[in-house]
């Protein structure tokens, strides 16, 4: 049976196919001890053979024997056992035909060969049905005396016999190498979910990784830059000796250390952006936009076009770290001295472009960083899309797209 060739593991659909068999095997054991005592009594009861009862009697207790010793372990999937079984089972019951001819004992048919396909291989079943049925065919020729005139009975009754058995047989096993075809498939199912849970997870856990490396990119690292310019910035007009304009330059270090600090507090807290606390999207552009033009003195204009409506908390975060984004880059890469914001509302979509009079770039030269790729990810999280057009000598524009 296929059970022997792939062990079932605990747990799993083919050990509760096992333990499904396992608990049949009362069973089969009941339905032998009734046939094997009603064909010993009708036996006994019978007109004794020329040797007399005690020649049947005792084969009939060697088929009891090899089953309590061989054939119990050839129906829990022993074939080797189940194969020593039969061989002494048939042996015996084609002697108990041969000392006393008029016995019944075919009875035990009904046990053998439901037996000989429960224990056996489906090739070593059918062989054995065909040899079983052909050498109880031949002796009851042969204790005819070769009468002629009972071929056609023994052939017609051993026919019907063999195409009842090889039916009923390969039925019965093609249910159960079904049932176990499934429950193996299940269990291939049940280590492919497993396998496909561990890749989410680690999938999961970069997408995580991700995320957190954007967020520092887009705040931390831009809080660290704009506090790097106006450090130098500082300490230029002291060595200029404008104390006036230091001081001022250092204030602004200041509270971009301490909004740096509570981006930093609210990325560790998963809550949204700090510019987003407390106020609308349109707001914290607003917001965003004086910074820039005080720390910078680039001029960033803001404009909102459309009536705002709430997005929701992923979706401003996509656009407002997207303005984080540009307005960064336009600082540190564009030599602009103008940005423009805007922020329209459309029926269906939200856009946001961001765009300077800068020195622009080649998009097919090799680019360094987070930040492009970046805004690509986060507008492709909630659909969006993003567009760049920029070239050598004429400015950037960013535009980010998504649904409402």
């Amino acid at each position: 049976m296929s059970a022997q060739e792939c062990p079932p593991r605990e747990g799993d659909s083919s050990a509760a196919l096992d333990a499904m068999w396992r608990r049949q095997e009362p069973y089969w054991h009941a339905v032998f001890a009734v046939v094997w005592v009603a064909a010993v009594v009708v036996a006994w009861l019978d007109e004794p053979g020329r040797y007399g009862r005690l020649p049947s009697v005792v084969l009939f207790a060697v088929i009891a024997v090899a089953y309590a010793l061989a054939g119990v372990r050839g129906l829990r999937q022993d074939a080797r056992a189940g194969l020593v079984y039969h061989l002494v089972a048939w042996s015996a019951l084609l002697g108990i035909q041969w000392v006393d001819p008029g016995t019944e004992s075919w009875m035990l048919f009904f046990v053998l060969y439901p037996q000989l396909w429960a224990m056996l291989r489906v090739r070593d079943a059918g062989v054995g049905t065909v040899l079983t049925l052909t050498a109880f065919g031949t002796l009851r020729f042969v204790q005819s005396g070769f009468d002629r005139e009972t071929v056609g009975p023994i052939l017609v009754t051993s026919l019907i016999s063999l195409a009842v058995s090889l039916s009923l047989g390969l039925f019965i096993n093609r249910i159960v190498s079904e049932a176990d075809s499934r429950a193996r498939t299940i269990d291939e199912l049940h280590a492919t979910q497993a396998r496909l849970a561990v890749v989410e997870r680690d999938r999961g856990v970069q997408d995580e990784r991700e995320r957190i490396s954007r967020e520092i990119h887009d705040t931390l690292a831009q809080g660290f830059t704009s506090v790097v310019t106006l450090a130098r910035a500082a300490d230029a007009a002291l060595a200029r000796g404008d104390v006036a304009t230091a001081r001022e330059r250092i204030g602004i270090v200041e509270r971009t250390a301490v909004d740096n600090l509570a981006e930093a507090r609210l990325i560790v807290a998963e809550l949204t952006p700090g510019h987003l606390q407390s106020r609308t999207l349109a707001e914290a552009l607003q917001r965003l936009g004086t910074a820039v033009s005080r720390e910078d003195g680039l001029r960033a204009s803001v404009t909102v076009d459309g009536e705002p409506v709430p997005l929701g908390g992923v979706t401003e975060v996509v656009l407002l770290r997207t303005a984080q984004e540009a307005l960064s880059n336009v600082r540190r890469h564009a030599g602009a001295g103008r940005v423009d914001v805007t922020l329209a509302y459309e029926p269906e979509r939200v856009v946001l472009t961001v765009a300077d009079d800068g020195r622009g770039f080649d998009t097919t030269a090799d680019r360094d960083g987070f930040g492009l790729d970046g805004v690509r990810a986060r507008a492709a999280e909630v659909g969006g899309s993003v567009d760049l057009d920029t070239a050598p000598g004429r400015g950037t524009s960013v535009r980010v797209a998504v649904p409402r």
